[in-house]
């Protein structure tokens, strides 16, 4: 039997709290988890600073793409075989690309790639294509394999059904990581029947579609990942996390390219401060070694350097009060932290963030994402947003939300009265 189709001898199971076991058949599946760019995923979280709000947020982006393997791997084994869109010589391809979606993150992916403008899809692909371990058991399958599965992430492929698996809105990276990080943050928001969505599930030529009768699970679906991202992901202590920390990183870019002399010289950002990076130097990142550096950069001489570090390491965050988004009100404020001696640009942040709960491409429209379509009785396909009420309410609504951070004690140690006051009265303003 050939390589990407080989079964071992006895399967392999994972004990998860999700999906309760994650089960490994095939070699060509068990021989990528073994390698070392896959394992690099243990020192990556799943949710960055999130742990700062809620504690028992310290799982890995290894357990999520674990997770999301394992969802494609019951759509084709219990769903689509047999099926006449589904043609089981692809399944390889979709279990690799599902195992292998994430793993270009690097530590806190989002914030870092924020400062070092890094990409984690595109470093992906790059470890997938590259000198790697992962790319030599890819390439064992046949030499252009690596560059197919790569091709499924970058949803670049001709096979837009096993795109639409991994990457679309209703899909195995989303119906993992909203359970997942439910069951991990302690809340029941993300909860909704994945075991009905699974099973009303259709494979097309283009695309996965949902069965009629499906379609309150996928009301219910889309509502929980709206949940999950208004009280979870953008949770406003969190979010003060990852503005402590990116500003943290600012200063160190700063600091580096204005010539300062560390006491302990982060050898592993060098690259980056350089924008020269190998796909070797992007894999010997992960947390563990950022936390060393954060530790180090506690006992700078650069006092705002070590304060920031000292902060986040210690969970000493920022005071956040709402605001309308003014830019009169930042200029205002701005220019009295300015005087009062508190640099703004570390220690002054505003912060914007927003979702589109769904939508789709149409007329209008200011997103490209491919619509959810459901499956008639009549084998018609229609987008679900005509058939719901539900859906239809949300379509197109973009909520936005807006944070002020700042240090409260510094503000509270001002000596100047009146640059004091005149702070505190336009903060007051806004809470």
């Amino acid at each position: 039997m050939s390589y990407q189709f080989q079964k071992m001898p006895e399967e392999k199971v994972f004990k998860d709290p999700v999906h309760r076991y994650i089960h490994v058949r095939d070699q060509l599946i068990w021989d990528l988890i073994k390698t070392k760019e896959f394992q690099r995923l243990r020192r990556i979280k799943q949710l960055g600073t999130l742990y700062l709000s809620f504690p028992s947020a310290e799982h890995s982006r290894f357990t999520h793409s674990l997770g999301v393997y394992e969802i494609v791997r019951r759509m084709i084994d219990e769903i689509f075989r047999n099926r006449p869109a589904w043609h089981d010589e692809d399944r390889p391809l979709a279990l690799c690309a599902a195992l292998l979606h994430d793993l270009g993150h690097g530590p806190f992916s989002h914030c870092f790639e924020k400062i070092f403008g890094t990409d984690h899809e595109a470093y992906t692909q790059a470890i997938i294509t590259g000198d790697t371990e992962v790319n030599a058991v890819l390439s064992r399958v046949h030499p252009g394999f690596a560059q197919e599965v790569a091709d499924v992430i970058n949803k670049t492929h001709q096979n837009k059904l096993v795109i639409s698996m991994i990457s679309s809105q209703i899909d195995a990276d989303r119906m993992d990581y909203l359970q997942r990080d439910a069951y991990h943050t302690g809340v029941s928001y993300g909860s909704f029947d994945m075991e009905r969505i699974l099973r009303l599930m259709r494979p097309t030529e283009d695309e996965v579609v949902i069965k009629e009768s499906g379609m309150h699970a996928v009301e219910d679906y889309l509502m929980s990942r709206y949940q999950m991202y208004w009280q979870i992901y953008f949770h406003p202590v969190s979010r003060g996390g990852e503005v402590l920390l990116n500003r943290c990183f600012k200063r160190v870019k700063v600091l580096y390219e204005t010539g300062y002399s560390f006491n302990s010289v982060p050898r592993h950002l060098l690259p980056f401060f350089s924008e020269e990076v190998s796909v070797q130097d992007y894999l010997r990142l992960d947390e563990t070694i950022l936390f060393f550096y954060l530790q180090e950069w506690m006992e700078e001489e650069d006092a705002i350097l070590s304060d920031l570090s000292r902060r986040f390491v210690n969970r000493d965050l920022f005071k956040y009060l709402p605001f309308d988004g003014s830019v009169i009100t930042i200029g205002e404020l701005t220019d009295l932290f300015t005087q009062a001696g508190i640099d703004p640009e570390y220690y002054f942040v505003s912060d914007a963030f927003s979702d589109l709960p769904y939508d789709y491409d149409r007329p209008g429209s200011k997103n490209n994402r491919k619509p959810i379509h459901l499956l008639t009785r009549q084998d018609i396909i229609k987008e679900i947003s005509t058939q719901s009420v539900i859906i239809n309410s949300i379509t197109g609504i973009n909520r936005m939300d807006y944070k002020l951070y700042y240090p409260k004690e510094m503000i509270v140690n001002i000596e100047d009265p009146e640059i004091k006051g005149s702070i505190i009265n336009l903060l007051n303003e806004l809470n």
